[in-house]
């Protein structure tokens, strides 16, 4: 896919787009002054049109350009994007840039909100997790004239930079493993899927791969909530007492997948001759319980460490597939 980037959409084209004059488009983004209605519906159009964005700091970069990087990620209690904003972070202090972070909790409305307040401070670069953005973010973000990157996915059309791998490709390869190992009834423990988007795609292939076999999944257990070991713990615990001769059970990450295998300890349910558990990322901790975690393991420091190397190289669109592992472990 060939990228042009766009140059930044100034108050002088809002205006002209609107038909006013740009101290009254400044009158209205602000707030402040007298203009109508009419008036105010004429530049707001306009400003939605154009994927505008107001420059906070006008002026002060003009010379020497900016030194802040923005990411918004969806959650900080999981440590996927810690390990993210760890790699990421080394690069840009090391390079004199300033990283700055917000939280969307899987929210894509709560991320246009973000990335407009992002972006208002005109960054040398955004970074967000995925491809899954509203209409309104992404026309913004084509707009702004800075840098972007989509972290941790590589299924879709990047706007600018992705870094990271198929989360197709993970969830083929997490059924296909599970089925070499000879298991056919097959269920499922995750948590949102539709604000998860990457989950979802791992869900959406694993399913695929299992039909393609001739085993399609048995059952499944999707909480509303965010992913945690309590809700893993507490989703195999629903799973099992409605879906019974399971001898697989394939968790949306880590996190989940330990909860399902405390419930187990807890039950005396032995792992794997009973039940098989096949967790997603690769955590530190699925490798230290007493049997360690059978996985997949995704390069999250790498991720955001090559992330920053192309923002502060000023490299050109590009899609870079970092791979991922599978960890046989002695859950599987």
């Amino acid at each position: 896919m060939e990228f042009k980037h766009q140059a930044t959409v100034t108050l002088a084209e809002v205006a002209q787009a609107a038909g006013v004059g740009e101290s009254t488009v400044s009158r209205v983004l602000r707030n402040h002054g007298s203009f109508s209605g009419r008036t105010r519906e004429r530049v707001m159009a306009a400003v939605e049109r154009l994927g505008y964005v107001p420059n906070r700091i006008a002026g002060t970069l003009a010379s020497t350009g900016s030194r802040l990087v923005a990411f918004v990620i969806p959650s900080l209690s999981n440590i996927v994007f810690s390990d993210v904003l760890r790699g990421a972070g080394a690069v840009l202090e090391e390079n004199r840039y300033q990283a700055v972070f917000s939280v969307t909790d899987y929210d894509a409305g709560k991320e246009e909100a973000l990335a407009t307040a992002m972006l208002a401070w005109r960054p040398a670069a955004v970074m967000l997790a995925g491809y899954e953005h509203t209409e309104g973010t992404a026309k913004m973000l084509r707009a702004s004239g800075c840098r972007v990157v989509e972290l941790l996915d590589l299924d879709g059309d990047a706007l600018d930079i992705a870094v990271g791998f198929s989360n197709r490709a993970a969830g083929r390869e997490s059924a296909a493993f599970l089925l070499r190992r000879g298991y056919r009834r097959i269920g499922y423990v995750g948590h949102d899927l539709d604000r998860d988007t990457r989950a979802g795609k791992r869900f959406l292939s694993f399913c695929e791969t299992l039909e393609a076999n001739g085993t399609p999944l048995i059952a499944q257990e999707i909480l509303a909530d965010a992913s945690s070991v309590e809700n893993g713990k507490q989703g195999l615990e629903r799973l099992l007492a409605r879906a019974t001769g399971l001898d697989a059970v394939y968790f949306s990450n880590d996190d989940m997948a330990l909860g399902g295998y405390f419930h187990c300890l807890a039950q005396g349910i032995a792992i794997p001759s009973q039940l098989a558990i096949f967790g997603y990322n690769g955590l530190d901790i699925g490798r230290a319980i007493p049997q360690p975690l059978s996985t997949i393991r995704t390069p999250r420091v790498a991720t955001g460490q090559i992330a920053a190397e192309l923002v502060v190289a000023n490299a050109p669109p590009q899609a870079i597939d970092l791979g991922f592992e599978l960890i046989e472990g002695a859950t599987a």
